[in-house]
């Protein structure tokens, strides 16, 4: 009986159903919601986790602070989040399902976009600053930390003095979607290796590709 107690509360407490903490793993988007953002460069953390979404055959659902969404790769196990709370409170998100999931920290992926990398660039890194980033500082603020793996996509600065927020907040240029499909792949590849062969693997294999 008191077995069977403690397996119903895990599964009401917990999503990820499995034991050992080294293959837990939390991937996170970076994005706002709501329609008017929704194609915006500062939204590509979201698209790309719709594009492993579609690749992986599995479905977001709305949860406490974020859209959620499990799945399985070569044995570890994996949670995705879309924050709901927009960009400059992710960190709360963030916070909230690492605790609930107890997932190391080593073992959070966040995704966000950068405007000091070339449009479709790829880069991941395991600690930095925010550089001005709202989503990154309120992380950076929840985790009281700069050490935590995060992968950069190039959006690339085309925008004049003072023009910043525009062009983040702006929509893809007909070349830039045409690119963004390759990119959604080869960014599923990233976050796949990330999730199997560690971070400094797939910092080696990915950057700059």
């Amino acid at each position: 009986m008191l077995k069977w107690l403690k397996s119903i509360f895990k599964t009401e407490s917990q999503i990820l159903n499995e034991t050992d903490l080294m293959k837990k793993f939390l991937v996170v988007g970076l994005g706002n919601i709501g329609d008017k953002y929704e194609n915006t460069r500062h939204n590509i953390g979201f698209k790309i986790l719709d594009a492993l979404a579609e690749s992986e055959n599995f479905i977001f659902e709305d949860a406490k602070l974020a859209a959620i969404a499990t799945f399985k790769h070569k044995g570890r196990s994996v949670l995705c989040i879309k924050p709901s709370t927009y960009m400059n409170l992710s960190g709360k998100a963030i916070r909230y399902w690492m605790d609930k999931e107890k997932i190391p920290l080593e073992n959070i992926l966040v995704i966000t976009d950068d405007i000091n990398l070339p449009f479709g660039t790829i880069r991941a890194k395991t600690k930095g600053s925010d550089g001005g980033h709202n989503g990154l500082k309120d992380t950076q603020n929840m985790l009281q930390t700069t050490k935590y793996n995060r992968f950069r996509f190039g959006v690339g600065a085309d925008f004049g003095k003072g023009k910043q927020v525009d062009y983040v907040l702006g929509e893809w240029n007909e070349e830039e979607r045409k690119a963004l499909p390759e990119r959604y792949k080869k960014s599923c590849e990233l976050i796949r290796s990330f999730v199997f062969a560690g971070v400094q693997n797939t910092m080696n294999q990915f950057n700059g590709s």
